[in-house]
């Protein structure tokens, strides 16, 4: 794993909190979003992006974040929000409610990506590839991720043919082979191509 440099603030002097999602890309279940102010100074030599680490990293630095973070929050959007708003607003709103369960309302707001919709008065910079620029926001990374993943290993039991454990609803052959023999379940979302060309679907 090469390792990255991450810058530990954009704006000195403010109270800075990371943004990132997990789950954009699934055919099944939530948008996972969350928010995180570091204390200043934070370091940790295995802190990245989470999509560079791997799941035993980022399970070991969860605690880390956790307990050394200002403050962190989680906020969802459902699959059935996701239907409703599209995947891109959806994260938007997931995003915004990992703001919003902070215990402390932060000055300024680093969002990953390159679109952010505010539902607050926060002002706030995107950051493309900033999961892989900015702690804050890798440590949101690591946390959406490991909390979205727990989440799809849960449901997994409910629904086991998808093997949601394996793939956390991500479009695999064998997750779309399962929708094409099985149909869908409660989780997945509608608005999304569920299936390739080729298949089609059971009712």
């Amino acid at each position: 794993m090469s390792k990255s440099i991450l810058l530990p603030y954009y704006r000195d002097g403010v109270i800075e909190a990371g943004c990132d999602e997990a789950g954009r890309g699934c055919l099944a279940g939530p948008v996972i979003a969350a928010a995180v102010i570091l204390p200043p100074g934070f370091k940790n030599e295995l802190l990245n992006d989470s999509k560079k680490l791997t799941r035993r990293q980022r399970l070991a630095l969860r605690p880390v974040i956790e307990n050394e973070a200002i403050s962190w929050a989680l906020g969802i959007a459902s699959n059935e929000e996701i239907d409703k708003l599209n995947i891109l607003n959806a994260s938007f709103v997931a995003m915004n409610r990992a703001v919003n369960n902070l215990a402390i309302t932060p000055g300024y707001l680093l969002i990953d990506g390159n679109r952010f919709r505010p539902e607050t008065n926060i002002p706030f910079s995107c950051m493309v590839k900033g999961d892989g620029r900015f702690s804050s926001i890798a440590a949101a990374s690591v946390l959406a991720k490991t909390y979205r993943d727990e989440f799809m290993e849960m449901i997994h039991n409910e629904f086991p043919l998808y093997e949601w454990d394996k793939n956390k609803g991500y479009p695999t052959k064998k997750h779309r082979e399962a929708i094409a023999v099985a149909g869908i379940s409660k989780y997945h979302r509608l608005s999304f191509r569920l299936l390739d060309e080729q298949l089609r679907l059971q009712f």
